[in-house]
């Protein structure tokens, strides 16, 4: 007997990565000249390869220093102010599908930073070391800004003496945000002044109780994500709290008739905000093919 399939609805495309491949796709469609991405357009390598196939040509900031006159995308992580400048000397023309929530965090931050020298503030921010929109974060103020990955840092990176200003990326868990705020405060003399700001992206972070609901809501799950997707290694770990039985996929060509053993009655499909509906389809349209063929 086949078992119940399903799709999660909340899973795939956040509107900031619609936004920047819709961009590109448009871009490609209209336009003869080459389009580059600075770096992968979604931490997906097959819906990077699908681009790339029409197209689009991946580069890093090395290829960038190396190009001029010429039409540049800017994913939806953001950049820093630099970019844009290097951008401007070079003559290059910038195709920017920044998501505008990170856009409005960048402006946050940039302004804080400035009005906050007087008083010698510390811009903390909770994020990824590393990763693209942190880094474009810390470029709004000129690279002095401290980037906390998890509690344990705060006492190691954060004098207790000066101001604190807290912002977190936009793709992080709120709980986990709350209590880096938490430990700042504890941390910090009490003459210090402490200012936290909610910059986590709701359409994300809700994900995560959505997640651990759908996983709970089946025998096997198996969550589709790109390797290199931070997002989906967060929601992963919720998923697979919430069900053990739960398996991590980044194509449905990873899928093996040992993980369906025992055959569950339900099997429930989902992913990060960076896989495609198109890949989980995939994967549901290969389970078919699987039970049907056993069934004949």
């Amino acid at each position: 007997m086949m078992p119940l399939i399903e799709i999660d609805e909340g899973s795939g495309f956040c509107f900031g990565v619609v936004n920047a491949i819709k961009a590109a796709e448009q871009e490609l469609e209209g336009s003869p000249d080459t389009l580059y991405c600075l770096g992968d357009i979604v931490h997906n390598s097959e819906e990077v390869s699908r681009l790339e196939s029409k197209g689009l040509r991946t580069i890093n900031y090395d290829d960038l220093n190396n190009l001029s006159h010429c039409k540049v995308l800017l994913r939806a992580h953001g950049e820093p102010p630099h970019v844009y400048a290097l951008a401007k000397e070079k003559g290059i023309e910038i195709k920017d599908a920044t998501c505008p929530v990170v856009l409005a965090l960048q402006k946050k931050i940039r302004n804080k930073y400035n009005s906050s020298r007087e008083e010698n503030a510390q811009i903390v921010i909770y994020g990824q070391k590393g990763h693209a929109e942190v880094n474009g974060l810390i470029g709004q103020c000129n690279g002095d800004a401290i980037v906390i990955e998890k509690v344990e840092e705060v006492e190691e990176y954060i004098d207790p003496k000066r101001p604190v200003i807290l912002f977190s990326q936009t793709t992080k868990s709120l709980d986990l945000y709350e209590a880096v705020g938490k430990a700042i405060r504890k941390h910090l003399q009490k003459e210090c002044n402490f200012h936290q700001f909610d910059t986590i992206c709701r359409q994300v972070s809700n994900r995560i109780p959505h997640i651990g609901e759908f996983a709970s809501a089946h025998e096997l799950v198996f969550f589709v994500a790109g390797r290199k997707s931070s997002n989906g290694k967060v929601l992963f770990s919720h998923c697979k709290a919430a069900n053990p039985r739960s398996i991590f996929l980044s194509s449905a060509n990873e899928l093996e008739l040992s993980m369906l053993d025992p055959l569950p009655k339900s099997i429930g499909i989902c992913g990060a905000t960076s896989t495609p509906k198109r890949q989980m389809e995939e994967l549901e349209q290969r389970l078919r093919n699987i039970f049907e063929d056993e069934k004949a």
